[in-house]
């Protein structure tokens, strides 16, 4: 279960050394400003997965009528029903 520790700016920068070391832990950090979210700390990971582009070419299918909406369904959305 991942925890939620949020601090403020100024806490942050007095205690960035204890900070990492729970987010190393695997504690979720979150540093404020004015009182309201700002900042995630994470850790760095060496060995990121690079994005491949294509890695899905032919896996996925769409359906011959996925451009078209029907009216009504438009209507709707529009609010003019």
């Amino acid at each position: 279960m991942e925890v939620t520790m949020q601090v403020n700016m100024h806490e942050a920068k007095s205690q960035l050394s204890a900070l990492a070391e729970k987010v190393w832990r695997g504690e979720r950090v979150v540093i404020a400003k004015a009182g309201k979210p700002y900042l995630d700390l994470l850790p760095h990971r060496e060995n990121r997965i690079q994005r491949k582009p294509g890695r899905f070419k032919g896996r996925i299918h769409m359906a011959d009528d996925f451009d078209h909406t029907p009216e009504d369904i438009i209507e709707a959305f529009e609010g003019n029903d």
